[in-house]
């Protein structure tokens, strides 16, 4: 198995989980505003393109007016789906379950979608002194119901595998299983390590070396040496798996290693940041700071 060498970070002044998502969702959304605008510029410019082919007159007004309304309205969409997909994501043990809530997903997108970009339309129409006409029900409506699920269902496809190649470049954890026809080389109830798998690649992480641990969504992340790790699992369940000596719930999304923290830092409402090794700092509730000083005492 290969060792894992991450590059050593400098102490950062803001917690590396506040920081690190905040870019990620800024780099993602400028990535989504590009392609949807993108496409509708190009969209604008092959019917101007097709109807000086055709010899044809062109209202750019209304043209540019109908692909950025249908583009707003899919990005403000779009940001909806990809909260709900990294809330209840389809896994190999879980698609089946969730798969009818994602199809009653493409009719809920089919119908704000068309609303909204019709009440767009209409409102642009109406600031130049024109008026919009969407088009006959049922015939319009049903037109736009075969575009729009087809547009979900594919990005319901990019944003599972955007998410999925994410998780193999980090390097997702797993915990050690017992062998089907030998003892265990290690307790499985209190693991010594966990396995670590990127791009085809698998590394073991000593337990001892996870410094902090958050909840996120059907994961906990686990820093180790400048790096997050996603294990699948609840922070109840990993909590019940780990040494209740070594690690202590400073909240209830947020589990640390006592031999990581170096200092807490008091703020209002009765509440603390813990400042860890790694220049990191975790939150710490009201409720469990008197039960983590208690434990940091014994």
């Amino acid at each position: 198995m290969d060792s894992p060498h991450p590059t050593p970070q400098a102490p950062a002044t803001t917690p590396h989980v506040l920081r690190s998502p905040r870019r990620t969702a800024r780099a993602v959304a400028l990535f989504w505003l590009a392609v949807f605008m993108g496409t509708a510029a190009a969209n604008v410019l092959v019917g101007w393109m097709r109807a000086a082919r055709d010899h044809e007159a062109f209202d750019w007004f209304s043209t540019s007016v109908d692909e950025a309304s249908s583009g707003g309205v899919s990005l403000l969409l779009l940001a909806v789906l990809i909260r709900l997909a990294w809330r209840w994501p389809l896994h190999a043990d879980t698609w089946r379950r969730r798969l009818p809530v994602y199809v009653l997903g493409g009719v809920a997108w089919w119908l704000l979608h068309v609303t909204g970009m019709v009440a767009l339309r209409q409102a642009a129409h109406a600031v130049v002194g024109s008026t919009y006409q969407y088009g006959p029900w049922p015939t319009q409506w049903l037109y736009e119901l075969f575009k729009d699920v087809q547009t979900y269902a594919i990005l319901v496809c990019a944003v599972h595998a955007v998410a999925w190649f994410g998780r193999r470049r980090q390097g997702e954890a797993a915990l050690l299983a017992a062998p089907d026809d030998a003892p265990p080389v290690e307790p499985v109830d209190r693991p010594a390590h966990f396995l670590v798998r990127t791009l085809g690649k698998e590394f073991l992480v000593a337990t001892a070396d996870i410094e902090y641990a958050q909840a996120a969504s059907n994961y906990v992340n686990l820093r180790v040496r400048g790096r997050d790790y996603p294990l699948r699992t609840t922070m109840a369940a990993l909590e019940q798996r780990l040494d209740p000596q070594l690690f202590l719930r400073s909240h209830r999304s947020w589990l640390v290693n006592r031999a990581c923290l170096r200092s807490i830092e008091a703020t209002e409402g009765g509440e603390a940041l813990l400042h860890m090794a790694d220049g990191g700092r975790v939150p710490c509730s009201r409720r469990q700071l008197p039960v983590l000083r208690q434990a940091l005492g014994a």
